[in-house]
């Protein structure tokens, strides 16, 4: 067996960035930009108001309370280009670009009106509240930059900047077969011997969430005809994950069918718990995931090594296990050869404290634990017994 960082590490050299698409800016939510993008315009473009008011010469209105003639307005979209003169001002709106010789505004609140005068009651100095030119950015400025993921922040700044148009890694192609004959898809009949299909949706949601494409082939039953011909529907994709089948009965027959398919295997077993059956090599051009068939270790495993090998096809930095200190919240014995990721729960202690309470039950077909837990609580190999209150590693979800 290997250990999880060196699992980890001799997954991820197989992948690199996958090639770049054009897209526009609208249809860029979640996408990874493939190239950097430079701002095409200036923001703003000139001086302008950051408050409704009275756009004026700070000199006039040293000395307060002054009147002031009216000779224009400049609202956003708008101006007023001619030149303002000692005594004049100039109504202007929230994003108004100043007139030539304005260098302040005195926001509405401080001012009286009467027809084409206006009282000034409170002095301004030099450049309060104006926007100056390029105050956001300038022509040419760098905006996000390649192995961004694209959120609502930065899609607003890219849009800002007057860019339609964006070069985005594509989006990796993820095969997931479920392997067995106890499995069948959720909705049909179960029978006395047969278990609803989740594996496959629950690794489809982690490719979705990570950025990827998920396309299910369907339950390869425990036969190696059946294994052999929904694996070959594979060809076209970036990764194939599987799972189940992985392990050592006689009925698992993946590994020994993929074999004779041209498997080149990388890898095979962890010293992990759960996940220890996982393998890893190359059908062909084609990397393959190998998960077991337990759900609880093929989250945990999708979690570790699928997310991370979808973040280097998109180009993005290969995410860490989102590693974090809580404290234990229980008593724990002494652990084996194997990393333990334990289910746990988080709570607040006292003084603020993550506190991290590990589920009494760990077996890796308890789905219901994972889903109500928050965190994995990790236990190195060969880790001393810790108390509670000890300072533990977790996974946080």
């Amino acid at each position: 067996m290997i250990s999880v960082d060196e699992a980890r590490s001799r997954i991820l050299r197989h992948f690199a960035r996958l090639p770049a698409e054009q897209i526009a800016i609208s249809e860029a939510a979640g996408r990874v930009l493939a190239e950097n993008v430079v701002s095409r315009v200036t923001k703003p473009p000139r001086a302008v108001s950051a408050m409704d008011g009275y756009a004026v010469r700070a000199a006039d209105v040293a000395a307060t309370p002054t009147d002031l003639d009216i000779v224009g307005e400049a609202p956003a979209g708008g101006a007023h280009d001619a030149g303002l003169l000692p005594g004049q001002t100039v109504r202007i709106f929230t994003g108004g670009p100043l007139p030539p010789g304005a260098d302040s505004i005195v926001i509405q609140e401080n001012t009286v009106r009467d027809g084409d005068r206006v009282t000034v009651n409170v002095a301004v100095d030099e450049g309060r509240y104006v926007r100056r030119k390029g105050l956001d950015f300038s022509e040419g400025d760098p905006g996000p930059c390649a192995g961004r993921r694209l959120g609502p922040r930065e899609i607003g700044l890219i849009a800002a900047m007057n860019v339609p148009w964006i070069k985005v890694t594509r989006r990796p192609r993820v095969a997931i077969v479920g392997t067995g004959d106890e499995i069948v898809m959720p909705g049909e009949p179960l029978g006395p011997n047969r278990i609803a299909s989740s594996n496959s949706l629950a690794l489809a949601a982690i490719v979705k969430e990570a950025g990827g494409d998920a396309t299910s082939l369907g339950i390869a039953r425990d036969d190696e005809t059946a294994i052999r011909d929904i694996v070959r529907g594979a060809a076209r994709a970036d990764l194939l994950v599987i799972t189940g089948g992985m392990s050592v009965g006689e009925r698992d027959l993946v590994r020994a069918v993929l074999a004779r398919e041209g498997l080149e295997l990388d890898f095979w077993k962890i010293a992990m718990r759960p996940g220890k059956p996982l393998a890893f090599g190359s059908l062909g051009p084609t990397p393959m995931l190998g998960f077991p068939g337990n759900p609880v270790s093929a989250l945990v495993c999708g979690l570790l090594f699928l997310r991370p090998a979808i973040a280097a096809m998109l180009g993005e930095t290969i995410p860490d296990d989102g590693r974090d200190t809580a404290i234990l919240g229980a008593d724990l014995v002494g652990n084996d050869e194997r990393q333990d990721y334990l289910r746990a729960i988080l709570d607040r202690g006292a003084n603020g404290a993550a506190v991290a309470r590990p589920f009494p039950r760990q077996d890796s077909s308890m789905l219901a634990a994972l889903a109500n837990a928050a965190c994995l609580i990790v236990r190195p190999p060969h880790a001393p017994p810790a108390a509670a209150g000890d300072t533990v590693e977790i996974v946080r979800f």
